[in-house]
């Protein structure tokens, strides 16, 4: 097990160094019995790393182990970066929250709604209101996944190309065109469904800004923030310190190799995908999260104003609900009860609820090969924890996480 980078004595920061050995006490085994092949995780509070551990393999075919810099697929914690990126642009008055994105992106001008019938003759009647940039950044534009398998809508998508990926040839913009094309899951606003809202809501960046999306995350949000591992692809010279992708398996070493996934990182993307195409290092998305935590702000670079921070992470689910009352179910280990989501976040409204040691107003979100992060302004901490594992729904690992480090807050 690793231990470096740590730039405080954890009880400075009302932490117990005990009581955070316990974190990698509970995960080393998850690699000891073969369900994890690596892991790392960096616990901050006060702005200063109180814990910081490796441990297991980016790439156990190599024998290669988790470094301090070792590059992991972050998948949907790309989701609130893109949120970032548009609220920036809307702090600079360049669209309203209430507009229709039609505005920019015509191709929803005439959004049709699916009411019944099986995916080969689909019954849909008109939206009744326009997909609104507010409905994109709270996934309640009707959009979905076609790795849901839940509803007819999502099997349309599959039909097109659409599962985990996008057809070959495919640019941000195409894929875009595409999703306009078929049916919405239900009216906008009536209800929440985790989509592709948040990669429309990237082509709404490029499209607004001039830039394409990579560009745009590159001079406006990495570069300010000193996040120079983090990108859509890695280039040749960084591709040793990829970690590679595992699934789970009942033999033996009960992950194996997901290869074919593995590959698709290694060179520039044909689509750029704001809700899941980005690599990063745990270093680099806990400086994001600082800027997050310090209120749009890190080191001299403010992105945001601490206003819209605040709005962008506060429940915007209609009447204050919760994602069980009004969100579709999306994986089984998903907790519902008690949060809410915002502009681009998970955000705990009733910990209680949530059976989860936290606090109101954390704000939370994940990606598919099991990494997560967590902001708590109350606590002043963030948390990252990377991983390699798909799905995400394999294991309680964000849940685990977040009893073991509450259990060693001590002030």
């Amino acid at each position: 097990m690793k231990n470096f980078g740590i730039d405080v004595d954890p009880r400075e920061v009302g932490l117990d160094a005990q009581r955070l050995q316990r974190i990698d006490t509970h995960f080393r085994r998850y690699v000891d019995d073969g369900r994890l092949t690596g892991w790392q995780v960096m616990v901050s509070r006060h702005g200063k790393v109180a814990h910081l551990t490796s441990y297991g393999l980016a790439d156990r075919e190599a024998n290669r182990a988790v470094e301090k810099d070792t590059l992991w697929r972050i998948y949907s914690m790309t989701k609130p970066i893109t949120s970032v990126a548009a609220m920036m642009l809307w702090e600079q008055g360049a669209f309203e929250l209430s507009d229709p994105v039609s505005r920019w992106l015509p191709e929803f001008a005439q959004p049709r709604v699916y009411v019944a019938g099986p995916a080969a003759r689909p019954i849909t009647v008109p939206a009744t209101e326009p997909i609104r940039v507010w409905h994109l950044l709270t996934h309640t534009a009707g959009l979905t996944y076609g790795f849901h398998r839940v509803n007819v809508t999502d099997e349309l998508y599959r039909l097109r190309g659409f599962e985990t990926d996008a057809p070959d040839g495919f640019d941000l913009a195409a894929c875009v065109r595409a999703w306009a094309e078929l049916p919405l899951a239900f009216q906008p606003g009536a209800e929440w469904n985790y989509s592709v809202a948040t990669d429309v809501l990237g082509r709404l960046v490029e499209v607004v800004s001039g830039q394409t999306l990579d560009a745009f995350f590159a001079e406006r949000i990495f570069g300010p923030l000193g996040m120079t591992d983090t990108a859509f692809w890695c280039s040749e010279d960084r591709q040793a310190r990829l970690a590679a992708l595992y699934t789970p398996s009942s033999g033996p070493t009960r992950a194996v190799r997901a290869d074919a996934l593995s590959k698709k990182v290694t060179r520039p993307p044909a689509w750029l995908s704001g809700g899941g195409g980005l690599v990063s290092t745990t270093r680099d998305y806990t400086r994001f999260t600082w800027m997050l935590l310090n209120g749009g702000e890190l080191d001299g670079a403010r992105l945001l104003s601490p206003r819209t921070l605040h709005y962008m992470t506060r429940n915007h689910l209609p009447g204050g609900a919760d994602l069980k009352a009004f969100g579709r179910p999306l994986f089984a280990e998903t907790r519902y009860d008690g949060v809410g989501f915002g502009l681009g976040f998970g955000v705990v409204v009733d910990p209680v609820a949530y059976r989860t040691l936290t606090s109101a107003g954390e704000y939370h979100w994940g990606g598919m090969a099991s990494t997560g992060f967590w902001v708590d302004p109350e606590e002043d901490m963030t948390v990252v924890f990377m991983t390699q594992l798909l799905p995400s729904s394999t294991y309680p690992l964000r849940s685990q996480l977040r009893q073991l480090v509450y259990q060693a807050l001590i002030d």
